[in-house]
């Protein structure tokens, strides 16, 4: 592939999985070791590194515009091992210098030591895991802070000078009511963030929650909806803009990593577990830190999954994560990219439009609100509809 000059560069997203935690919360099912000093640590950074050098090459013809770090609690590490991976990215990429550079923390990791570390390597964004301002909630959902260490977690961070501070929040909780949700929400915008991301709780299979799950209390499903529908209302009289199902950000300040997984951008996973879409390949690590370690170090494989996608078939995926985003979907891009017409998608929309699902404005289709709640059912209407034109495409 030949060097293309830097204007050109097409945007590339870079995410690094670190699996480490202080404890393992009980809704939890990502790949994540609930252990604070850990002998694989220094390994790990290791591997990470040299799986980025002997990456970067493979992209002459890109730019990173984003940089997230992931987990796990990526705030476990020490603040000089963090610097050492970022710095790795940066020697073996092409980085631009208005780069958004995110780290997630829990609130109990935050030192002024590490932020300020971080912010002098580059870091300019932390997504701060709050989930909620109950601490009894808190100890519940097995999370290592209390929710005045997520104060003062705020605090230092803009005292350290971040000028961009998303908190993840949950809804949905185990005997959480509507009003109890409404003054968490109340609460937690004195903290004035300027992202705020909302996650009704999913009970997973394979997490301790899941075997409490018909006796914990968790509010039943037209609650949750009111809850998220309250949300959104509560966080839009604030000045956040709904920009994703579970996002809000005040202007300028949408997550732009997340962006790309949302919209088809290209993005490369380091790290067990860690997923990538780039050259028109989809591809995930493998889910084990020691695997993953051996395999770098030692040259063995480290890919559990590849897949390469058809254009044609991203057209599903174009639909699912599109419709995500206030961004929604449109007919000449759809038709152009995908070279599929757009009128057996439109005859549902409309239909949806008429019950107050869907919004079409300046020639883009999107959700509503009430429609986001339904998005699944509606997605699966239009998937289908979307199979069988591809399948009368390919006969003809």
């Amino acid at each position: 592939m030949p060097i293309l000059p830097r204007s050109e560069k097409t945007p590339l997203g870079i995410y690094i999985h670190v699996p480490f935690c202080r404890s393992k919360c009980q809704y939890c099912d990502f790949y994540s070791l609930p252990c604070r000093e850990n002998e694989l640590m220094d390994d790990y950074v290791k591997a990470v590194c040299a799986h980025i050098k002997e990456t970067g090459p493979l992209a002459p013809g890109y730019r990173v515009d984003t940089v997230y770090f992931g987990g796990g609690t990526p705030s476990i590490l020490p603040p000089d091992a963090l610097a050492a991976i970022l710095t790795a990215v940066r020697q073996s990429f092409h980085v631009s210098t208005r780069a958004e550079i995110t780290f997630e923390a829990n609130p109990d990791s935050v030192t002024p030591r590490l932020l300020r570390r971080l912010r002098s390597e580059g870091f300019n964004r932390v997504s701060l895991g709050v989930q909620s301002d109950n601490d009894d909630m808190l100890q519940r959902l097995g999370r290592p802070h209390t929710y005045d260490d997520a104060v003062e977690a705020v605090r230092k961070i803009r005292k350290a000078g971040y000028k961009n501070i998303s908190l993840d929040l949950m809804y949905g909780l185990p005997g959480q009511t509507l009003e109890g949700w409404q003054d968490t929400l109340t609460n937690v915008l004195q903290l004035k963030p300027d992202h705020i991301s909302c996650y009704g709780l999913k009970v997973e299979r394979d997490t301790p929650l899941y075997a409490q799950k018909d006796t914990c209390g968790l509010p039943d499903d037209d609650t949750q909806a009111d809850m998220y529908l309250a949300a959104v209302e509560i966080l839009k009289s604030r000045g956040y803009r709904h920009y994703e199902i579970s996002n809000f950000a005040k202007k300028d300040m949408a997550s732009q990593h997340n962006l790309k997984y949302w919209t088809g951008g290209e993005y490369i996973g380091f790290g067990p577990d860690a997923s990538s879409d780039f050259a028109g390949k989809r591809f995930v690590m493998v889910r084990d830190l020691q695997t993953y370690i051996n395999g770098i170090l030692g040259g063995g494989q480290v890919i559990a999954d590849l897949q390469e996608i058809p254009p044609r078939e991203r057209a599903g995926e174009y639909l699912m994560m599109r419709l995500r985003t206030t961004i929604g979907i449109n007919r000449e891009e759809y038709e152009k990219q995908y070279l599929l017409p757009f009128d057996p998608l439109e005859e549902i929309l409309l239909a949806c439009k008429q019950r107050g699902h869907t919004i079409l404005s300046d020639g883009r289709w999107r959700f509503s609100p009430e429609g986001m709640l339904l998005s699944n059912s509606i997605l699966s209407d239009l998937l289908l509809a979307q199979d069988r034109t591809l399948s009368a495409s390919r006969r003809r």
